[in-house]
């Protein structure tokens, strides 16, 4: 019989639809095949001169800036959905609000190998992405005209990837985006009534139930959460209180960077390489050190779609339950 589920931050209602269950063989995606010659791709190196010059780079030696050697780049994007030049000028017309569209919009350049993905980095090539998110945003934090930092990776075509060659991408905003708000309005009134942080909860009751948990280590555990959206949606937790990602230590950065690399791994062996999504759910850079709020991962592979229903009612129909997706995940090697 289907089942509804209420997320315990935002209160949004999820069916689980067990008479649309599927086995996880039938979500196996077909694996993209790169296409561009990487002497024509703008993210390899050799074409340095055809994206914006660097912000911040990783190099194995003393190299110039916008030149081959690196290991890792940052650069800002090309066609950006927001600029950093200019003054925000807030104004009003009539009953509507605009600014200029004021804000940062940056792409990292994980590898230089073109057919490398993310997934099967070595570690420590993995961790300097991570150590890259953070730098970014400690930097960007400095302008006082931010309000929010996110970092994302879209992964495959499906999930919204433009180019093949590995990528994540940093958009700050000068105003706090209404889903971060509403998680963060969500956490404060759980924190308000019952004088504990809902993450922290949530770590401690699937570290002690083990239902939905798939792996864990020192710092983090890794999850599939009880009211998910898609099938085989993942959250990473620090076990530590910290509302904001980049205050995370060298220590806790190394263990994001396996664990995250652990749920990528066991994702393209279980669904072959299938198109995801995740995004680093943080605290506004204007706010610091929050007790009610505790930044997270959440990993979505593209799956299913959102049709009228998910569109009209704001419900999500996942036809696969969490407990099934962790069992599954918990048993790839």
């Amino acid at each position: 019989m289907p089942e509804l589920r209420k997320d315990p931050v935002l209160g949004r209602w999820v069916i689980i639809s067990t008479e649309r269950a599927k086995r996880p063989k039938d979500f196996e995606s077909t694996p993209e095949t790169k296409k561009t010659n990487p002497k024509e791709c703008p993210f390899c190196p050799g074409n340095e001169g055809a994206t914006p010059p660097e912000i911040f780079a990783i190099r194995t030696n003393n190299g110039s800036p916008n030149t081959p050697g690196w290991t890792l780049r940052v650069i800002p994007n090309k066609f950006p959905a927001l600029r950093i030049e200019g003054e925000i000028n807030r104004r009003g017309e009539g009953i509507y609000d605009h600014m200029n569209g004021i804000g940062a919009h940056e792409v990292i350049i994980e590898t230089a190998e073109h057919n490398l993905d993310l997934a099967d980095m070595e570690p420590g090539r993995f961790e300097d992405v991570i150590h890259a998110y953070q730098q970014r945003v400690l930097d960007l934090r400095k302008d006082e005209r931010l309000r929010y930092v996110m970092i994302f990776k879209n992964f495959g075509s499906a999930a919204g990837a433009s180019l093949e060659h590995t990528h994540s991408q940093l958009i700050a905003t000068p105003v706090i985006p209404k889903r971060v708000t509403e998680e963060m309005d969500g956490a404060k009134r759980y924190f308000e009534y019952r004088e504990r942080c809902i993450f922290c909860d949530i770590v401690v009751q699937e570290t002690k139930t083990r239902k939905r948990l798939v792996v864990e280590n020192n710092s983090f555990i890794l999850i599939c959460p009880f009211a998910p959206r898609f099938p085989f949606e993942c959250w990473i937790l620090p076990r530590n209180h910290r509302s904001n990602f980049e205050d995370a230590t060298a220590e806790e950065l190394k263990d994001l960077s396996s664990i995250l690399k652990d749920c990528l791994m066991r994702l393209k062996k279980a669904l072959n390489t299938p198109p995801y999504n995740y995004i680093i759910h943080s605290a506004p850079i204007t706010v610091r050190g929050v007790d009610f709020y505790h930044y997270h991962l959440e990993i979505i592979p593209v799956l299913t779609h959102i049709a009228g229903f998910e569109w009209g009612t704001g419900f999500y129909i996942n036809p696969t339950g969490p407990e099934d997706s962790a069992a599954y995940l918990k048993n790839i090697i």
